[in-house]
């Protein structure tokens, strides 16, 4: 087994791809034509006319395989339409550059899904079209999905202090400088600590990957700078479960993922969830297709559950959770989280340092947010493929899900689609109120999700 191949990639580097998105395809992006493509004007169309041009398929695909996503959202049919078709052009011409072989995305407001589409084939010998049921890897989505908002519920119910020494919640951490570190440092990276060690090379167990990481010191003071780290996400994971006293993949299935009803969100993904997974890297270390096990190496050395990475979900699951977020912590009269706390942690809190959120990222102008959305707007990606970002003020969330490293990571397309799917979808959103009356929304919105074969 070669755990040194060069063609693994730092985790630095990983959190350096993460963040300069627009600069990796630069150097090596789509053609001018694509780009071009990408960045698309939508017009909207009226719904029969799409579905005369699309053919008996584009009408099958409307209805019954979109209502699995959720409940629609109360918007004008030509609204719909012009959304669902800014998705279907970005996915598409995503698979057509080879930036994923699949994809699904669901666009929405507080009340419900505007439209959804999915793209591309799950693998190169698995023609399955992703769906609402697809399952997938969300790599660093979980630091905000998971382990974020555990913390919030923590916070909310005052067993955790944002600007308490995280020594307090966690004495084993004895690093050199650590009783400088509070839960706020580490939640908008900028507690001093490393972007990320190989704990898949220096331990063996689970175990001996937690003693490196609480062994690891700040190299700068916190609160200086801003450094994308993992393994502040892995301290917090364990405050989690030092606080709450049970595991981390408990409390959030307890506080989070149960209440709200997303029953196919977890770590360890059982086997029978397997068919419908979409595959990620032919690993290099691991030597083999991944498949329903998580693709981030020191996760999977720290047993499939840890706060910076390991969490699988399917697109339905996560358009409640956006849901949730856009409706201040609520759900089908299910309070999951308070919306008090919720609007502390996506808020900037130190524009001095970046433009971080607790746990999130806010629009930039140069990140995956694209330059459309408002400055109120959150999100996050995973280096698997996959983003979420959501806006209060345009009331509104686009979800992506992709397996882009699929079969390598070296892949770099993802960026350029992010943004060209955020930017085309607030420009089709933009001139439409999400508040007209039930009359006026369309029967169904529209989809090509899918449930067989393409």
């Amino acid at each position: 087994m070669n755990r040194t191949s060069p063609h693994l990639p730092t985790r630095g580097t990983r959190a350096s791809q993460s963040a300069s998105s627009s600069k990796l395809h630069g150097r090596r992006g789509l053609s001018g034509a694509l780009l071009a493509g990408l960045a698309l004007f939508v017009t909207a169309v009226p719904l029969a006319c799409a579905r005369r041009a699309g053919g008996a398929e584009a009408g099958a695909e409307a209805g019954p395989a979109a209502a699995s996503a959720g409940p629609r959202a109360k918007v004008a049919s030509r609204t719909a339409q012009a959304v669902y078709d800014s998705v279907r052009r970005v996915l598409d011409a995503g698979v057509a550059s080879g930036a994923f072989p699949g994809a699904w995305a669901a666009v929405g407001t507080p009340d419900g899904v505007v439209a959804v589409y999915g793209a591309g084939q799950l693998d190169s010998a698995d023609a399955t079209r992703p769906d609402a049921n697809t399952v997938w890897d969300l790599a660093s989505l979980t630091k905000v999905i998971g382990t974020t908002s555990a913390v919030a519920r923590l916070v909310a119910d005052g067993a955790v202090a944002l600007d308490t020494p995280v020594v307090r919640y966690l004495p084993q951490w004895t690093a050199r400088g650590a009783e400088r570190v509070t839960v706020r440092h580490l939640l908008t990276h900028s507690s001093g600590l490393p972007a990320w060690r190989a704990l898949y090379k220096e331990a063996a167990t689970r175990e001996e990957a937690l003693t490196q990481v609480f062994a690891t010191a700040p190299d700068t003071l916190p609160g200086l700078r801003f450094v994308y780290s993992d393994l502040g996400f892995i301290l917090l994971g364990q405050l989690v479960e030092r606080v709450s006293g049970t595991t981390l993949a408990d409390f959030e299935a307890r506080q989070i993922f149960g209440p709200l009803g997303m029953r196919e969100t977890r770590f360890l993904p059982p086997s029978t969830w397997l068919a419908r997974t979409a595959p990620t890297e032919r690993d290099p270390w691991r030597q083999r297709h991944l498949r329903g096990e998580v693709h981030d190496e020191n996760a999977h050395r720290l047993g499939g559950v840890s706060g910076h990475a390991g969490l699988f979900s399917t697109g339905r699951d996560l358009v409640r959770f956006a849901r949730m977020y856009l409706n201040h912590g609520r759900l089908d009269g299910v309070r999951v989280l308070d919306s008090a706390t919720l609007a502390t942690f996506t808020r900037v809190q130190d524009s001095s340092v970046s433009r971080r959120a607790l746990g999130w990222e806010t629009p930039t102008g140069g990140n995956s947010a694209g330059r459309r959305l408002s400055a109120r707007a959150f999100g996050h990606t995973g280096f698997t493929g996959t983003s979420l970002w959501m806006d209060p003020e345009q009331q509104l969330f686009v979800l992506l899900l992709t397996n882009r490293v699929n079969p390598t990571r070296e892949s770099r397309g993802i960026g350029t689609v992010r943004t060209a799917l955020a930017d085309a979808v607030s420009q089709a959103m933009a001139s439409a109120s999400t508040s007209l009356s039930p009359s006026s929304s369309p029967s169904s919105y529209p989809s090509a999700a899918g449930t067989g074969r393409r």
